[in-house]
């Protein structure tokens, strides 16, 4: 069980049954009180993000998460299939329970699949992963006040934003939570 000075960023907690991930804390202390520990958790397998105090007596349960490595092997509708790397078993998850991370798997990627008491829960990307520019129009020299942006298509068939500068067939590196354009690929 963590006390209240282990319920930290970072760390991985049960309430209610389910795996959250505390996304930011701060501690608080007032005159006649105890300590309480505010804090934004993050579910693991809904994604929502709620608030939560955590008052200077209260206990909660550490989560057992575990990572494996796994490859990617295909999608057939909304079915996205892995093959875990160490037992060969297939892992399946629906687009929804994969929500944006869709956007940047492509055949053959290894990833890490997150489990919770055993059971898989969710694939974690990299956060920052390099991609191909297959699809852009040219960039345009003119009028521009401040930073120009225009749409490319990268090799996943998702659409960024990117400079006016970068080209067809560039490598660019972007971020898989936000899903935006970050730089060009060294």
């Amino acid at each position: 069980m963590l006390g209240l000075a282990d319920i930290k960023s970072g760390k991985h907690i049960v309430l209610d049954g389910d795996p959250y991930t505390v996304t930011w804390n701060v501690f608080g202390k007032t005159a006649r009180q105890g300590g309480v520990m505010k804090t934004k958790l993050k579910n693991l397998i809904t994604g929502r993000v709620m608030e939560k105090t955590f008052q200077g007596s209260d206990k909660v349960e550490e989560a057992d998460i575990r990572y494996k490595k796994a490859q990617f092997l295909y999608a057939a509708g909304d079915q996205y299939d892995f093959m875990d790397q160490e037992d060969f078993d297939t892992v399946s998850f629906m687009a929804d329970q994969l929500g944006n991370q869709v956007n940047f798997i492509s055949e053959g990627m290894d990833v890490d699949i997150q489990y919770f008491n055993g059971s898989p829960i969710n694939v974690q990307l990299p956060a920052k992963m390099t991609f191909t520019v297959i699809q852009t129009d040219p960039g345009v020299k003119g009028d521009t006040a401040g930073s120009a942006n225009k749409d490319a298509v990268i090799d996943t068939g998702y659409k960024v934003k990117v400079p006016l500068f970068i080209n067809k067939d560039e490598k660019i590196v972007v971020n898989t939570l936000s899903g935006e354009y970050i730089e060009r690929a060294k």
